[in-house]
């Protein structure tokens, strides 16, 4: 029992360990310290969440539209200022909801609920990236499925999923800070095939955690309209024919599951203008 208590430690030890990282860089002790562990990683998480969305959204922003200007996105399809301050405004409504989650993952895991495992010897290299690879399919093939899911069920697309097609790239306003305007609920329901794939792969929680909050770079780089493409990622070319068609493309880091399931679709402007007649 204290052998076990003691490997669950671990976790709680990690939690601490990047709240005083974080919290202790950013704050004055005496707004965190006295706050319960399970609120001090809720605030860590938020925090974090703050700094992946702001800094990549900004830099990738100023990067291709002002920098780079003409040369990665025309001038007439770079988004107003308006259009992505409103995408900042839902995403901050959002975001404290989104980073419940990885905190309620972190307080279940801390408690044994989980597969996860503290340390990588305690499965060996081999099995550490065997157990990466295959909570990545899990994840995406749970997500694909989810955001198919929020398309086809007319009640969910309506309520929860439509508000993020407004950031449609056919009116110029998609940009890098579209990635997380959402529903809170749609945000969570989209992000729920990570946390179950803790209970079915044993995966290493710090990795978890590392993967979770790089989705700040992943969704401003795959909301930003440039047309590239890099087989088999889900890069914005492919994602931008999803906001454009809204019947194509789900996946979330690769194209593997719209290409098994017979969704996938090139981002080639012959292939987006025939699909568009077809569904006029």
């Amino acid at each position: 029992m204290d052998d076990e208590s003691g490997y669950f430690q671990l976790f709680v030890e990690d939690g601490n360990f990047y709240n005083r990282i974080l919290l202790g860089t950013l704050l004055p002790e005496q707004l965190w310290v006295p706050l319960p562990h399970f609120f001090q990683t809720w605030l860590r998480n938020y925090i974090g969440g703050l700094l992946m969305y702001f800094i990549p959204g900004f830099f990738w922003s100023f990067y291709i539209y002002h920098w780079k200007n003409n040369v990665y996105v025309s001038s007439e399809a770079i988004p107003s200022s308006e259009a992505m301050l409103m995408q900042i405004q839902v995403s901050m409504k959002a975001l404290p909801w989104y980073t419940l989650l990885p905190t309620i993952e972190e307080y279940i895991t801390e408690g044994g609920w989980t597969r996860c495992f503290p340390r990588v010897h305690y499965v060996g290299w081999l099995h550490y990236v065997v157990y990466v690879a295959l909570y990545l399919i899990l994840v995406e093939f749970g997500i694909y499925w989810m955001h198919k899911l929020l398309h086809d069920i007319k009640p969910l697309y309506k309520h929860l999923h439509a508000p993020h097609h407004i950031y449609n790239n056919k009116h110029n306003i998609l940009s890098p800070f579209a990635g997380l305007a959402l529903h809170p609920l749609d945000g969570i329901l989209q992000a729920l095939p990570y946390s179950i794939a803790l209970f079915i792969v044993p995966v290493h929680f710090s990795t978890h955690l590392v993967i979770l909050f790089m989705e700040g770079i992943w969704t401003a780089s795959s909301h930003d309209c440039i047309n590239a493409k890099f087989w088999p990622i889900m890069g914005s070319g492919y994602h931008t024919v999803h906001h454009v068609t809204y019947r194509h493309n789900y996946g979330h880091f690769t194209i593997w599951m719209d290409w098994m399931f017979g969704t996938l679709v090139e981002p080639d402007d012959h292939n987006i203008r025939k699909i568009n007649l077809s569904n006029n």
